[in-house]
């Protein structure tokens, strides 16, 4: 009896994953394989990748140039849009400018947020590295006098008493006309061309299958989603799981090329 191979798959347990992958991940949709998940945080996913710990993971469109040739970018499962930006949040209006000059937190260094935060304010000062669901209670409590805010923080931080500096999506869409490239699903290299097709197939079926039957990830989106409220696990899925998500498209690869290149990210 031939055994089927199994691929470690690491990607985040914020809701649009949980979502987008459960079918791949139950065995929903055909894969001439099966997958282990391993969930982590998104910058746990891009210092992993330095080392090339699993075949196949999520990662920071700002962490492609630091992982070299481990991995490449497959068509399907990835993160883009438009409206689905970082913010940069502060406990007084003020201008982004003005929360820079400051410590801002950040959800990592190799994050797309961070990248494009130093793409829109070259004057930024002091980072401080913070999980990215700490942020907010430390801009609250004025251990930081802003932070960059990802996934579903930017549905709540308004009821922290936060107010919005800057939405770096909107700022990167007015300046380059293209979708914000959050992250995408990557093949490591070493992987056969056969194994690599069939994945990116598998991913982009498990999508579509997440759009038919969008109540049947439920259970498994709540049990990761941790103390996030229903609406807004809604609000998280709807905003990051798109058609770029199902093929990353051309517009879609231009944006991924066009943050990668630019040498202010580097």
């Amino acid at each position: 009896m031939t055994s089927v191979r199994e691929l470690t798959f690491g990607y985040s347990p914020c809701p649009n994953d949980t979502f987008a992958f459960h079918a791949l991940t139950h065995g929903l949709v055909d894969a001439p394989f099966r997958v282990t998940p391993v969930l982590l945080d998104i910058e746990e996913l891009n210092r992993r990748a330095h080392t090339g710990e699993f075949d196949l993971t999520k990662l920071s469109v700002g962490a492609f140039s630091t992982v070299g040739n481990r991995y490449h970018l497959l068509r399907s499962g990835a993160a883009l849009g438009e409206g689905v930006g970082p913010l940069v949040v502060t406990r007084t209006p003020m201008s982004l400018d003005e929360a820079v000059r400051g410590r801002v937190a950040i959800p990592g260094r190799e994050t797309t947020a961070f990248h494009l935060l130093r793409l829109a304010a070259p004057a930024l000062g002091d980072v401080v590295e913070l999980r990215y669901d700490r942020i907010l209670g430390a801009v609250t409590d004025g251990d930081v006098d802003a932070g960059l805010i990802i996934h579903e923080s930017r549905f709540t931080y308004a009821e922290h008493g936060l107010f919005k500096a800057v939405d770096l999506g909107d700022w990167w869409t007015q300046e380059t006309g293209l979708p914000v490239p959050l992250a995408g699903i990557c093949a490591r290299t070493d992987l056969d061309a056969e194994i690599t097709a069939a994945a990116e197939r598998a991913i982009r079926a498990s999508v579509q299958y997440a759009f038919d039957h969008p109540q049947a990830s439920r259970e498994y989106v709540q049990a990761n989603a941790q103390e996030m409220s229903e609406s807004v696990q809604a609000q998280h899925i709807a905003l990051y799981v798109n058609a770029f998500s199902l093929d990353v498209g051309d517009d879609g690869l231009r944006a991924i090329e066009r943050l990668v290149a630019d040498p202010a990210a580097a």
